[in-house]
């Protein structure tokens, strides 16, 4: 599928997506502002209940597939027959040619470091061994400066109204699909359902997040087949060494002139003087300094 430079990008102009609310500023002093709504959204697999997630609500289709795919409850040859969404009773039903049971997966829980306390059911390690990153990828230090400005500039609801994570599936210097989410894993699981809906290619692609590099970000990652990770924010320990057991390009703190690369550096192509980039203005800078790790 041919992808054009964010053929998915935020939406802040939704009314669904934010609310005007009033209060008092430090200073005493009336003010309104918008605020990021969040709703429930339960998903059915065929007739199974399997989760309800708070949600903004936009691209419901999207973030139900790529959880059950991150979720290995759907696997990459089923045939999906349907897709099923209710706005008045915030449902989503994804239906499978596949007859599926997971009342034993549904037992055994893992609380992840998500915020919004993601959960993964059954084994989260269940698929991750398995998969061969693309080798021969190579990231250009360029990219990640292009990339950082192009993403951060985009008009997107954390500018509207904060209290929002953003992942964007990208392609060299080009950001094609731009979801986001209350939840991280909300926002990465979105993208995954887009690109497994339309037939997209993981291997030649990067994939960029606002959030931490933690271990669930690292194995949905590798999951999903995409051989470079990037972000704004910092790494945890158990992050880094998954993503170097899986040879994933692990690059964090990229921000206005750094970044740290911690795995996967051998598909680093050093040829963008970080001199010559300009810091971030202020207006658009995100948590995901040092300071802020």
């Amino acid at each position: 599928m041919s992808l054009k430079t964010f053929t998915i990008a935020p939406d802040p102009a939704n009314p669904k997506l934010t609310e005007r609310v009033r209060g008092l500023d430090q200073d005493g002093r009336e003010i309104e502002t918008s605020v990021t709504v969040e709703r429930p959204l339960t998903l059915y697999l065929n007739g199974q209940e399997i989760v309800t997630m708070m949600t903004i609500g936009d691209y419901p289709d999207c973030l139900a597939v790529g959880y059950l795919l991150n979720q290995n409850m759907l696997r990459r040859d089923d045939r999906i027959t349907g897709i099923d969404v209710d706005e008045e009773t915030d449902t989503v039903v994804v239906r499978t040619e596949r007859a599926t049971d997971y009342e034993s997966k549904l037992k055994k829980k893992t609380l992840t470091s998500g915020c919004a306390q993601g959960t993964a059911f059954g084994d989260v390690m269940e698929t991750f061994e398995s998969v061969k990153l693309p080798a021969d990828v190579r990231l250009h230090t360029s990219w990640i400066y292009a990339l950082s400005k192009q993403i951060n500039l985009q008009p997107s609801l954390y500018l509207e109204a904060g209290a929002i994570h953003g992942s964007v599936l990208c392609q060299g210097d080009r950001p094609l699909v731009y979801m986001e989410d209350v939840g991280r894993h909300n926002a990465v699981d979105k993208v995954a359902g887009y690109m497994h809906l339309n037939g997209i290619s993981a291997s030649d692609k990067i994939f960029y997040t606002t959030g931490r590099l933690t271990s669930e970000m690292v194995i949905k990652t590798v999951q999903m087949g995409i051989p470079i990770l990037v972000s704004r924010s910092g790494f945890t320990a158990w992050g880094v060494h998954l993503a170097r057991q899986a040879n994933l390009t692990l690059v964090g703190r990229a921000k206005g002139k750094r970044f740290i690369a911690l795995a996967g550096t051998d598909r680093l192509v050093f040829d963008a003087d970080a001199a010559g980039t300009t810091d971030e203005d202020a207006r658009h800078g995100r948590k995901g300094s040092r300071d802020d790790d």
